[in-house]
C-alpha cells in the first residue's frame, strides 16, 4: 500500500513493514501516514490522504486504537471533522460540525479531543471564533458548552496573530470531571465539574500586550500540556514565556530563563518523566521564525530550571523556519521519541529523547500537526 521510502540515514527501502509508531502529519496539502519499524529506525510515508484540505489536528483514539480523527479546512468546502476506523487508512467526513448557532458560525476546527475512558463515544472540539464544542454520538452532533463560551471573561479575549482560537484540551486522566481549556488570546480555562462551571487558571502569567501585564484572563497561551504521568503539573509556551504549574494552575511560574527567546508555539513532554520537556523557540512575534537560524530544540530534564539545546541531526545556518503548536509531539516509549515538522515541509525524528535527529520526510506541504501513536 505504502510506496516510500525513506531508511533514516541509510539508502532507501520499500515499504510494508510492521508499523511500532504511527504519526499522523498534517499538512496544508493533506495527511500523511508516516509509520516506523520495531526499533524506530525505518520510517514510510504515505501518499496524501484527505489530500487538499488543510489537516490542524490529527490522531488516533486512545480509548480503542483503532478510531482516529481529524480536523481540517477547505477554501470551496470550508471547515469539517472527519472519522476513521482503520488507524487512519481512510476517511469519512462528518455530516455535522462543531459550530457557533449565531452569527460567529464557524471559522475553523484547530482541536478535537477524546473524552474520558468510560465514554467512548465522547469527542471534544475546539474552534474559531473561541469555543468549546462537545460531541456525545461519535460527532453525529455537537453541543455548546455554553458555560465556557459565555463566560462572564469572554469580554477580554481578542484575536491573536492566528484568529481567536481554542486550540488545546487537556482532560485530567485521575479525575475525568476536572478539564482545562486555552484560548489565543484569551488564557487557560479550568472545570473541576465536568464542565458545569469553568474559571480562568493564568496567575503569574504575563500578557505585555495588555495595559495590565498580568491580568484575570486575555493571555495569549500558544501551547497547553498536561503531564499524564503527573496530572496536576501542566506547561504552557506562552506569546510571553514558558510556564509551570504544579498545582493545577492555581500558580504559575515562568520557566523561560535559559531560552533565547521567550516566544514560540511548538511544546512536548516526555510521557515517563514529568521534569522533561521539549520546546523550540522562535525569534519574536515579528519574525516567527526559529532564532538566529538556528533549528534548536531546548530540553529541560529538571522541569525548566535550565536548558539544553539539542542540534545534533538538524541544520544550524539559514534555517528560518517555524513550528506550529500542534507540529511537535512524543511518543510513551522508553526513551521517549520526539518528532516535530517544520513550515518547510520537514519532519524530524528522535528516538532517544531528542540526543539526535534524523530526517523522516523531506519537502512535504507546509506542517500543521503532528501527532504519535504506539501501536503495539
Amino acid at each position: 500500500m505504502y510506496r516510500l521510502l525513506v531508511r533514516v540515514g541509510k539508502e532507501p527501502y520499500t515499504a510494508p513493514m510492521p508499523a511500532r509508531v504511527r504519526l499522523l502529519v498534517g499538512t496544508k496539502r493533506g495527511l500523511f501516514l508516516v509509520r516506523s519499524d520495531a526499533e524506530r529506525a525505518h520510517w514510510s510515508v504515505s501518499p496524501p490522504l484527505l489530500d487538499g484540505r488543510e489537516v490542524y489536528h490529527a490522531w488516533i483514539d486512545p480509548r480503542d486504537r483503532r478510531s482516529a480523527w481529524a480536523a481540517t479546512d477547505h477554501m470551496v468546502w470550508g471547515a469539517h471533522a472527519h472519522r476513521s476506523g482503520d488507524r487512519g487508512e481512510s476517511w469519512e467526513v462528518l455530516e455535522a460540525a462543531p459550530h457557533y448557532a449565531d452569527e460567529r458560525g464557524l471559522k475553523a476546527i484547530w482541536y478535537l479531543a477524546p473524552g474520558p475512558a468510560a465514554e467512548p463515544d465522547t469527542v471534544y472540539a475546539g474552534i474559531e471564533p473561541a469555543g468549546l464544542f462537545m460531541s456525545r454520538d461519535r460527532g453525529a452532533s455537537w453541543e455548546s458548552v455554553r458555560s465556557l463560551n459565555e463566560h462572564p471573561t469572554a469580554s477580554t479575549w481578542q484575536p491573536a496573530g492566528g484568529g481567536l482560537a481554542l486550540h488545546s484540551i487537556e482532560t485530567d486522566p485521575t479525575s475525568p470531571r476536572r478539564m482545562y481549556c486555552a484560548i489565543s488570546a484569551g488564557g487557560v480555562y479550568r472545570t473541576d465539574d465536568g464542565g458545569e462551571s469553568w474559571r480562568p487558571v493564568n496567575r503569574g502569567v504575563r500578557a505585555e500586550f495588555l495595559p495590565q501585564p498580568q491580568p484575570e484572563a486575555g493571555q495569549c497561551v500558544h501551547k497547553l500540556v498536561l503531564h499524564p504521568a503527573k496530572p496536576e503539573r501542566l506547561y504552557q509556551q506562552n506569546h510571553c514565556g514558558v510556564y509551570r504549574t504544579d498545582d493545577r494552575g492555581e500558580t504559575w511560574v515562568e520557566i523561560t530563563a535559559g531560552l533565547p527567546s521567550d516566544f514560540g508555539y511548538a511544546l512536548a513532554v516526555d510521557p515517563g518523566d514529568p521534569d522533561a520537556l521539549f520546546v523550540i523557540p522562535e525569534e519574536s512575534s515579528h519574525m516567527r521564525a526559529t532564532v538566529e537560524g538556528m533549528l534548536r530544540v531546548y530540553r529541560s530534564r529538571d522541569a525548566g530550571a535550565s536548558w539544553e539545546p539539542l542540534t545534533r541531526g538538524l541544520p544550524q545556518a539559514s534555517a528560518y523556519v517555524s513550528i506550529l503548536r500542534d507540529a511537535m509531539c512524543s511518543d510513551s516509549l522508553e526513551p521517549c521519541g520526539v518528532y516535530f515538522g517544520t513550515s518547510s515541509g520537514h519532519l524530524f525524528a528522535s528516538r532517544n529523547r531528542g540526543e539526535s535527529w534524523e530526517l523522516v520526510a523531506g519537502f512535504l506541504p507546509r506542517i500543521l500537526s503532528v501527532t504519535a501513536s504506539v501501536l503495539d
